[in-house]
């Protein structure tokens, strides 16, 4: 009788830590990690080109508002990031050449404010943008890398395709001497590179 009882205990012991086991297991199925964006750990810049010799001019603007759903991937949350930047917020280290940029480039072509929104991540390691300045949407197409929760972007654009040539020449005017290379040309391309990096935070429930 003694031996029975031991052995039903023991039996009941193993049954009783194999549930307890399958319980935390199934907590553990059932929990959803989230991820979402984080402002902190995000940067935008630009790079503009003056002279025939194309010298690069770094900036960034300090008024960013960016918007994003939370996402169970790292992939839906970037594909649902939509931006505004206010341009007088402009910055590149210059003060003098800010103010330049906003009331003869951006004021010229009527954008205080530039607007987007990333539309699509393809497969092929190509991202999809639609980006508003002067009252034009234009679709730009940049490449893209996503690795587990870091995302980076980064693309060439044209500015004449949002009607902006007025602006970049009222601009170069304002800034002739400064836009003038060692061939005597002053010069302000159409040209912007762009690139945008973030680390979106992952979270569980």
């Amino acid at each position: 009788m003694k031996i029975l009882l031991a052995s039903f205990l023991i039996v009941l012991s193993f049954t009783s830590c194999n549930s307890n086991k399958e319980k935390k297991e199934e907590v553990k199925k059932t929990q959803e990690c989230f991820y979402e964006y984080d402002e902190i750990k995000s940067s935008l810049e630009w790079v503009a080109y003056k002279t025939n010799d194309k010298k690069p001019v770094p900036g960034t603007f300090n008024d960013i508002k960016m918007d994003g759903t939370k996402g169970k991937s790292p992939k839906e949350v970037i594909e649902s990031l939509k931006f505004k930047m206010r341009t007088e917020s402009v910055e590149t280290n210059v003060p003098d050449r800010n103010k330049k940029i906003a009331e003869h480039f951006f004021n010229t072509i009527n954008t205080p404010i530039i607007e987007g929104e990333v539309k699509e991540l393809r497969n092929d390691g190509k991202a999809v943008l639609m980006i508003t300045m002067n009252n034009t949407p234009v679709k730009v197409t940049g490449n893209y890398v996503l690795s587990e929760n870091d995302f980076s972007f980064e693309t060439t654009i044209d500015l004449s395709l949002w009607n902006a040539l007025e602006g970049i020449k009222t601009l170069n005017d304002a800034c002739k001497e400064l836009h003038t290379g060692e061939d005597g040309v002053s010069k302000l391309w159409e040209e912007v590179k762009i690139s945008f990096k973030t680390t979106l935070k992952k979270g569980c429930d």
